[in-house]
């Protein structure tokens, strides 16, 4: 009796001497979208469809509104149009080579003294112009298809795409409303999600970046789900003697909900 009754005192000191950890908080914590955008145009105008609505899926890059824009695509069609006219550069090596066996046969004539120093002149001088009517041809379609890529570029801006993978939060706007500072509508990437808690100030210093944390939504959704710190402020709020704290939390497939309340438990074991 007297070695069982020292073995328990003997545990009891080893429980009380063991010092506290992180595992031991649970907190209350509010689920968040990971980032939200409010959609706007770079280019003024109409707005022409919408392709989606409050609540909707989409994917980063998906066209989601398309703005008015006839008087781009037709000029897109005359910068096309342009690039593909190559009548002024043929006609100009027409000339070109005509100039140049010009230039040969009088220069042969010249160097016999067939023909007079003002028709080589004249013969030399057509050459030249020649080449130079070449070269701006040549200068001009150059031009023409930096036309077509502006116009490509200000047709682009008419089409509106999403620059998140997330959900429709809000629009704003509708079809035939002039687009000019305000947003069309509003995304919330939902995948992850992030976590913000506010720790105890006795905690500071054990909460670093990495920490696992389990996150338990409020019902119905109050399972246990695996996140890690991403964000500690490093600003004590001396009202309240807290700070900060930001989770991640993955949500494949979207299956939680953004704005849910819930617990976090910092540290020890992390549900699978």
């Amino acid at each position: 009796m007297a070695r069982r009754g020292a073995w328990w005192i003997v545990m009891l000191l080893g429980v009380v001497a063991r010092p506290a950890t992180v595992a031991a908080a649970e907190l209350d914590c509010l689920i968040q979208p990971y980032e939200q955008v409010a959609v706007a145009s770079p280019a003024q105008g109409v707005i022409a469809k919408l392709r989606v609505d409050r609540g909707d899926l989409v994917r980063e890059g998906m066209v989601i509104a398309e703005l008015e824009s006839s008087a781009e695509r037709a000029a897109l069609d005359i910068a096309q149009y342009r690039t593909e006219v190559e009548s002024a550069i043929k006609s100009n090596q027409v000339r070109l080579d005509f100039g140049v066996r010009r230039f040969v046969r009088t220069e042969e004539m010249f160097k016999k003294d067939l023909v007079p120093l003002k028709e080589m002149d004249e013969a030399e001088t057509a050459k030249i112009l020649a080449e130079i009517g070449v070269l701006e041809a040549q200068e001009n379609l150059r031009l023409a298809k930096l036309e077509l890529e502006r116009a490509k570029t200000a047709l682009a801006l008419r089409v509106i795409r999403s620059p998140v993978t997330g959900v429709v939060v809000e629009r704003t706007l509708a079809v035939g409303e002039f687009v000019g500072q305000n947003p069309i509508m509003k995304l919330a990437r939902i995948d992850p999600l992030r976590v913000e808690v506010f720790v105890p100030v006795s905690l500071l210093g054990k909460v670093t970046l990495g920490t696992r944390a389990q996150v338990i939504p409020e019902p119905p959704a109050n399972t246990a789900r695996s996140a890690h710190v991403t964000i500690v402020d490093k600003v004590v709020d001396a009202a309240s003697g807290t700070f900060g704290v930001r989770l991640e939390l993955p949500n494949p497939g979207n299956q939680l909900a953004a704005g849910l309340k819930c617990k976090v438990r910092l540290g020890g074991d992390v549900a699978r």
